[in-house]
């Protein structure tokens, strides 16, 4: 029975989150436009933070229970699916561009606080209340810039005449909540099924469940990438990571310490080296390409194969 509940919640789940993601990713496009908001600043925050809100939800709540596999795993396993499964991917259908800032600011960026997150956690094996709040200063900079970057950079798109602003607020909203109702669906049906095949806690969070929670990304990256909004695409990915990092490891661990277990730091250090491979994949050519896009993906299967090994 487990099995059957568990397939029934990922079919619904898919449903919402392919819908949603539809809905959101014209809402955030449109609302772009109507603002005179560069897309990328949009990626960065409001899409970032929308399809980042299965991890917050999914971690928090791991922390708060002690579930520690699922809440630490749960981050560094989305963030490399993000960049391994999600990038690789969407630049598998379509090339992806870069941005001159995206290349030298919020890349780096997001390398920099996951080596940030192992050096929190590995001495004591602990993400202290003031580790967390280290965290959280880092998210609050991070908001500052991207509130900088949206005033330099504004004014530069045409108003979106098909929406009224209140339209698009409600495609938020409604996006939002199919996404995050879709994610949720998709993590209990997965992990039923894990569980009912004897999958381990750590497995589940830094597979099945990062795989859930990272759906969001996965739909509306595709989705903004095949609608010429690559802007949103890559700023969703990089913006996501740094929310999963800073954010939601920041608010669950000043909530409830949370313990950074040994196995951890192998999965940490293959977070760093994964936006690494992003930066060199771009760094010639300012846009991640086919080839790049099935390093990665080949890149994530070699992992799955440690998972299985180890």
């Amino acid at each position: 029975m487990e099995i059957v509940k568990g397939l029934a919640l990922l079919v619904i789940g898919f449903m919402l989150l392919v819908k949603g993601a539809d809905v959101f990713v014209d809402g955030a496009s449109g609302l772009a436009k109507l603002l005179g908001v560069p897309p990328l600043v949009v990626g960065l925050t409001v899409v970032a933070m929308g399809t980042s809100a299965p991890e917050a939800a999914v971690s928090i709540s791991s922390g708060l229970k002690d579930v520690t596999g699922i809440a630490v795993g749960n981050v560094l396993g989305s963030n490399l699916m993000n960049v391994l499964v999600i990038l690789g991917l969407t630049a598998v259908i379509v090339e992806i561009p870069i941005q001159a800032s995206t290349f030298r600011i919020e890349i780096p960026f997001t390398i920099g606080i996951t080596v940030l997150l192992l050096i929190l956690g590995i001495p004591d094996g602990l993400i202290s209340r003031f580790d967390a709040a280290i965290l959280l200063i880092f998210f609050i900079a991070y908001l500052a810039y991207t509130v900088v970057l949206g005033l330099r950079e504004g004014g530069e798109e045409e108003a979106d005449e098909r929406h009224p602003l209140w339209k698009l607020i409600v495609f938020l909203v409604v996006g939002s909540a199919c996404i995050v109702i879709g994610s949720n669906f998709v993590v209990d049906g997965a992990t039923d099924i894990a569980r009912a095949f004897g999958v381990s806690e750590r497995v589940i969070g830094l597979t099945i469940v990062a795989l859930g929670t990272s759906l969001p990304e996965l739909v509306t990256s595709v989705t903004a990438a095949t609608r010429k909004e690559a802007d949103i695409a890559i700023g969703n990915i990089v913006g996501s990571n740094i929310f999963n990092v800073l954010f939601v490891l920041g608010l669950a661990g000043v909530l409830n310490p949370i313990p950074f277990e040994r196995e951890f730091i192998v999965d940490g250090v293959l977070a760093v080296l994964s936006v690494v491979l992003l930066w060199v994949a771009c760094a010639r050519t300012r846009s991640l390409r086919r080839p790049w896009g099935a390093v990665m993906l080949l890149s994530y299967a070699a992992y799955l194969g440690y998972l299985l090994l180890f």
